[in-house]
């Protein structure tokens, strides 16, 4: 049987450079986020962050850019990180946030002709996603109180107080306590504030809040209307009955008033509001499926004269939208994963969605008349901001912020391959080459295995993770979007359901076989590696084949069993295919621990105290197992970083270490 569906594509070209690029490029590049764009599209507000690896710290920037071309201006001093943006509905002032003296951010107001910017806040745990009120007279932003303590002047108070208790326990009955990297025993809550700009007044709109907003993403969760008199948010709450958290659309009045659940039996989750510009629609994501986090996302239709929902775009396209923004005429775009890119759909008031701008990776779109804006990059391009006109072939970028920094180094060439899956699938993998690699020579191979299960190793220049810096010291390097990715339809993501060590394995193995046979890789001289779930199958690689060097398991978890201390412990039987007191021996089928006999490979493993989604316990567990057996193995701990390496210096060991170990086993002298 052939492995090869389709002949391999170079989708981005090898670029020379005077040298191979470092972790310290990497950190040097300046990242740049998300465009705010002026009410007539004509420029944007673009802000653009850079790291000091001397303080450790990141300072953002916010620069004036013109569509049309022209140097971006510099509007905030490099003294203070400024951002999220956003342009006053005249053009006139941004508003934008800037941290106090207690490392808090708080609402700035600053007129785009001159002047210093005018502090608006002084809550106590600080504010984030500015949005105006279409007229101009007020700012709306989201900020924290704490339950029980609902003024700002209550929950500072509060805050002293903890803060001179010597007792720090958490004490909780709650099955979902904590988060991430944060607990949610302390109480603090989102609320929307109304901050008016003429007298100064900072009313609470939502006083009785009883909802979270998106932790990972908490900007972009609500909407306001276009006459200003309502708010719409996505609210997470605890469904006790149905034992899973839940986001529901809420409603408030922006003059004060009760708050209304629009959604309030829905099975699943509700997500992003959107008002359509006439504000007739409230145009929302919905999910059916509570314990599968990647459940396909369906848009819903609120008609909020006749209190009704409907289905919009059909329920044959099986792509799952991000974000959705209204252009002005009320064409609808959204963001959307699919084979492995992330693209811009287009809804034109009814139909299906169809492609509109191609990616790359295009992410934070806003659309201005009928101009998206957003920011575009590719696996061997960092982002910049772009524009698209309906009826352009591509988007333009008009910044270059990253040109600079990207010249001091060279990159190999990016291929794309298709090759037979496990089970006479279609997959996918993106293949990166070293620089100045040459016909007919053989290189050692990196296997990386992306995270989730239900991601993507996608077409982006990834900041943690970052392939081309994997290739720089000679190797090629493989991403392969196994069964079980996101992006390829619903089927594909939710086939491994209770089979995590199954399809995904053999996906990546028949990879490894096409790559061998290609005569681009050394079948002596290969590696795995993998974060989270990637780390799970490092774990699993580690205990079901001798084929690697070596591995590197980053924040992986290794006992599935144990893995209930997680912070999300919802879907468990339906990823592990049972729970531990009715399935045991479906979790300890696919669980790497109960494999330890075939552990012989060298194996890195790193891991951050703060990791709650993959308790730190499980990766000095597999440490501990494979150190008492003798096998060859490391150990980085980093007791201030959580699930991801975040500190730029933190980052630059974190390369040095996964690096130095591919060179020890794959390296000449190996």
């Amino acid at each position: 049987m052939s492995l090869m569906m389709s002949a391999e594509a170079a989708v981005h070209p090898s670029r020379t450079g005077p040298r191979p690029m470092t972790a310290e490029d990497l950190w040097a590049i300046p990242r740049v986020g998300a465009p705010a764009p002026s009410p007539d599209g004509a420029w944007c507000i673009v802000p653009v962050t850079t790291y000091d690896l001397e303080t450790n710290e990141a300072r953002t920037r916010l620069f004036r850019v013109t569509v049309a071309g022209g140097d971006p201006l510099p509007l905030t001093s490099p003294e203070h990180s400024s951002t999220s943006p956003a342009v006053s509905p005249d053009g006139r002032s941004v508003a934008f946030l800037r941290k106090d003296t207690r490392a808090k951010n708080q609402l700035h107001i600053m007129a785009l002709d001159g002047g210093e910017p005018r502090r608006i806040t002084d809550l106590p745990l600080g504010c984030f996603d500015p949005r105006w009120l279409p007229d101009g007279s007020a700012v709306i932003v989201a900020g924290e109180l704490l339950k029980g303590h609902l003024t700002p002047a209550a929950t500072k108070s509060e805050l002293e107080r903890r803060e001179k208790d010597p007792v720090k326990a958490h004490v909780t009955e709650e099955r979902f306590f904590r988060h991430w990297d944060r607990w949610l025993t302390t109480g603090e809550l989102p609320h929307l504030f109304r901050c008016d700009l003429g007298g100064g007044a900072i009313t609470d709109l939502t006083p009785a809040a009883e909802t979270w907003l998106d932790w990972m993403e908490p900007t972009g969760q609500y909407d306001v209307s276009p006459d200003g008199s309502e708010l719409a948010w996505a609210g997470i709450t605890y469904d006790a009955e149905r034992g899973t958290p839940r986001s529901a659309i809420y409603t408030v009045p922006v003059g004060g008033g009760a708050v209304t659940c629009l959604t309030p039996d829905h099975p699943s989750n509700d997500l992003r509001p959107r008002y359509s510009p006439d504000g007739r629609w409230i145009v929302y994501g919905m999910q059916n499926d509570p314990f599968f986090y990647a459940d396909r996302v369906q848009l819903m239709r609120y008609d909020r004269v006749a209190r009704t929902h409907a289905l919009l775009g059909g329920s044959s396209w099986d792509r799952s939208p991000l974000h959705w923004e209204f252009a002005a005429d009320g064409t609808l775009y959204l963001e959307a994963e699919d084979r492995g890119r992330v693209s811009v759909f287009v809804i034109a008031r009814e139909g299906e969605p169809r492609p509109a701008i191609p990616g790359g990776t295009l992410q934070g779109i806003s659309v201005r008349g009928n101009i998206v804006f957003g920011t575009v990059q590719n696996l061997s391009q960092p982002a910049e901001a772009f524009a698209w006109t309906p009826g352009e072939p591509a988007p333009r970028r008009f910044t270059s912020f990253t040109k600079e920094v990207s010249a001091r180094f060279g990159l190999g060439e990016v291929r794309e391959i298709t090759f037979e899956g496990s089970r006479g699938e279609a997959v996918q993998m993106f293949v990166l080459m070293p620089p100045g690699a040459k016909p007919g020579v053989k290189h050692p191979l990196i296997q990386c295995v992306h995270g989730g299960p239900h991601g993507i190793s996608g077409d982006n220049f990834h900041p943690r993770w970052n392939a081309h810096l994997f290739a720089a010291p000679g190797y090629v390097v493989a991403l392969v979007n196994f069964q079980g990715s996101t992006s390829w339809g619903q089927d594909f993501a939710k086939r491994i359901q209770g089979g995590w060590g199954d399809r995904p394995f053999e996906d990546v193995m028949r990879a490894t076989d096409v790559l061998v046979a290609s005569g681009l890789v050394d079948e002596k001289r290969m590696a795995a590696a993998g974060g989270s779930y990637g780390g799970y199958m490092a774990s699993w690689i580690e205990g079901n084949t001798t084929r690697f060097r070596c591995i590197v398991n980053h924040a992986g978890v290794y006992d599935t069993l144990s893995q209930y201390a997680s912070d999300w412990t919802f879907g468990r039987a339906e990823s592990f295919g049972g729970e531990p007191w009715d399935g045991l021996d479906q979790i300890d089928r696919w669980n790497p621990a109960r494999f330890a006999k075939g552990f012989e490979t060298p194996m890195l493993v790193l891991h951050g105290e703060r990791d709650y989604r993959v308790p730190v316990t499980q990766g000095l567990e597999c440490y501990g197992v494979l150190k008492a057996k003798g096998v060859p193995a490391r150990l980085v701990y980093f007791p201030d970083e959580n699930h991801w390496i975040l500190k730029p210096r933190n980052s630059l060991l974190w390369y040095r270490e996964v690096l130095g170990w591919f060179e020890r086993w794959l390296g000449p002298d190996a």
